[in-house]
């Protein structure tokens, strides 16, 4: 396996475990990724369950590698070393005919030993082919994990193994250290715990016998002795095994909940990768949003400024040529061309987001006070300008929307309602800001869905341009900023004047009866310049 790669889910482990287990098999010491990569695909929180999953695997496989080596080396080597020590002794320990039957049973044992190396082998290396199960037991199985899965008949080989070795201690006791290796491979061969347990006290009497001189004890004080050794064998190899089982239990729980952590790490990478593609959604419509709104208020700006501004001009240069003497005709021109300039100055600051020019030098009050006055002067018709409560600096675009606003009341006064009087209040409250607009011209009904221009009855605050279309609603009653919208082709009126209120969160009422005059309001939240 290639060092540094890291499995960071559950099939990423089993492929790395069959690779280790495939190379261990050959005879290998398979090499253990020790870092986790610079481009591996976890992110920093996932790196950290991602080495400890490697850990946990590498520790799980490096103790069923050695496992492995003791299964197919342990017996053999204890049967020699048992050999060896029954050879110095057996002219002290064994009769005639027991060295017979020990030496059957030995070439016994040594056929038993060659027979399970060969299925061990044939097992391993298609374990390693296949990739064995995760647990590589059957259903009931109780072991630690790491060890490894075994072929069919261990139980089998567990038994007749353990039934020579107790045969040939009876005839020599050094042939205990044979009878050695069931403490060890009990627990992998055995699939039940129960199983476990007799193959250990099996394994336990006939070490006791071995330690007690020999079996069959024979005398009352052998038999004590063989019991008590019995029992301390037996009660030893229980709580080791107790205590390996809990263990086993412990490290499989936390391979378990490792997994489950690598799996989840998978989920949220996956959630924040389809965050990552909403997040670009929102910021593309967040950019078309803005474009639009640009577009929306570059539009306002040119009605309030440019539109109205050439209105003027048209209006000024039409007075010239029905001028009834040259000075008249000179007044008119210069009106003209002072209207031209401003609106050429007011298009300049509208392309570069600044505010009107008359408030870079003056609060929001005189700025207003100073367009009536200028539009009572150009229309000969009484306007009246009021201020209410505390003067406070207002927010830029706060006082910028008033007086854009004002600016498209008074010109469609001017174009439409035909008023002999006007009256603009701008009220400073507590927390709003509120702007009156007043005529007492022709007005309207609010209620129809359309009206013209040219139609007589409509008001200050109607709409300059024809087929523009009006809001259903009582006469009387006062309208949310949003209700006020006409659908219109073209220009701003009324809509424009409720979407301004409505950029700076604040509301556009307005109350006309025909012949009654129109009053229009707009409230919008007091925010201080800061």
């Amino acid at each position: 396996m290639r060092r540094g790669q890291v499995a960071t889910d559950g099939r990423a482990n089993g492929v790395a475990r069959r690779e280790w287990r495939a190379a261990a098999s050959s005879g290998e010491t398979p090499p253990m990724p020790d870092t986790i990569p610079a481009d591996s695909p976890t992110g920093p929180g996932e790196s950290v369950v991602a080495l400890d999953g490697q850990l946990a695997l590498r520790h799980q496989v490096t103790a069923e590698i050695n496992w492995n080596r003791f299964l197919r080396w342990g017996p053999p080597g204890l049967l020699a070393l048992g050999t060896l020590m029954s050879l110095v002794t057996v002219e002290l320990l064994e009769t005639t005919g027991e060295r017979v039957l020990a030496g059957a049973l030995l070439a016994l044992a040594v056929v038993l030993q060659v027979v399970w190396d060969r299925r061990w082998q044939r097992h391993r290396r298609e374990a390693g082919a296949q990739g064995d199960r995760e647990d590589g037991c059957p259903r009931g199985y109780s072991r630690p994990p790491g060890q490894p899965s075994v072929p069919h008949g261990s139980a089998a080989y567990y038994v007749v193994r353990s039934a020579l070795a107790f045969v040939l201690t009876w005839l020599n006791p050094f042939w205990a250290l044979f009878a050695v290796s069931g403490y060890f491979d009990a627990t992998p061969l055995l699939a039940r715990a129960r199983a476990q347990k007799l193959g250990l006290l099996a394994t336990a009497v006939t070490l006791a016998g071995s330690q007690s001189s020999g079996l069959p004890p024979r005398d009352l004080q052998h038999w004590v002795v063989f019991l008590g050794l019995f029992a301390l064998n037996g009660l030893l190899v229980l709580v080791f095994w107790g205590i390996a089982m809990r263990e086993g239990e412990r490290d499989e729980s936390r391979v378990a909940a490792i997994a489950e952590l690598e799996r989840a790490n998978a989920r949220l990478a996956r959630a924040l990768r389809e965050n990552a593609n909403l997040h670009a959604q929102l910021l593309l419509q967040a950019r078309e949003a803005g474009v639009a709104d640009e577009r929306g208020r570059l539009a306002a700006e040119i009605h309030d400024t440019l539109a109205q501004g050439l209105t003027g001009i048209i209006t000024q240069l039409q007075a010239t040529a029905d001028a009834p003497d040259p000075a008249t005709a000179e007044t008119h021109r210069l009106r003209a061309l002072a209207l031209a300039r401003d609106s050429l100055g007011e298009a300049r600051r509208s392309v570069h987001g600044l505010g009107p020019a008359a408030l870079e030098h003056a609060e929001l009050p005189c700025a207003v006070r100073e367009l009536v006055d200028e539009w009572a002067r150009g229309q000969a018709v009484p306007a009246e300008f009021t201020v209410t409560g505390e003067v406070e600096p207002l927010h830029e675009e706060v006082a910028a929307t008033l007086l854009r606003i004002a600016q498209e009341a008074l010109a469609n006064i001017a174009r439409h309602a035909r008023a002999r009087r006007v009256g603009v209040t701008l009220s400073y409250m507590d927390d709003e800001v509120t702007l009156d607009v007043r005529d007492d011209g022709c007005g309207f009904d609010p209620s129809r869905p359309h009206h013209a221009s040219g139609e007589s009855g409509e008001s200050g605050v109607s709409d300059a341009t024809p087929g523009r279309s009006v809001p259903d609603g009582d006469p009387s009653r006062s309208l949310p900023a949003a209700a006020q919208r006409p659908h219109t082709r073209s220009g701003f009126g009324l809509g424009g004047m409720a979407a301004r209120a409505e950029r700076v969160a604040g509301t556009f009422e307005i109350e006309s009866e025909p012949g009654q005059g129109t009053a229009l309001s707009v409230r919008v939240p007091l925010v201080r310049h800061v």
